[in-house]
């Protein structure tokens, strides 16, 4: 196995026709297959639970999303991205590897201090009001 390790981002969206327990059942197996590595380490799960979906995706309109960071090596990710693939349950999943910059980004996001780079001109102009 590879020792160079990675960070990854991984977005999952569970078939919202499976019930709570399956959510949990899921988002669990995933979680573990992370943590019972030796290779991986867990940073973060976030369970962004059922989102309305731009436009339909086999024939729902919603889905129940889970969100993932961790670190592990790339032979992880082959078998873990394998795993998700073969999961029915899921409707659909992206695995991001971050670069240098996004990295830094996540440290800044995790710390509170993201840089605001676009203000919303409607809060622009509701603190012009406020002084």
């Amino acid at each position: 196995m590879s020792t160079k390790t990675n960070y990854y981002e991984v977005t999952y969206i569970i078939d919202p026709v499976q019930g709570e327990d399956e959510f949990e059942e899921i988002k669990n197996k995933f979680t573990n297959l992370v943590k019972d590595d030796d290779h991986a380490e867990l940073d973060e799960v976030d369970d962004w639970g059922m989102q309305k979906f731009a436009f339909e995706m086999k024939k729902r309109s919603n889905g129940y999303y889970v969100n993932m960071y961790f670190t592990s090596a790339p032979d992880f990710v082959e078998e873990f991205q394998r795993k998700l693939n073969l999961e029915d349950r899921l409707m659909r999943f992206i695995c991001l590897q971050y670069d240098a910059k996004m990295k830094r980004h996540r440290q800044l996001q995790k710390k509170g201090d993201v840089p605001r780079v676009f203000i919303d001109e409607e809060e622009e102009e509701g603190e012009e009001e406020e002084s």
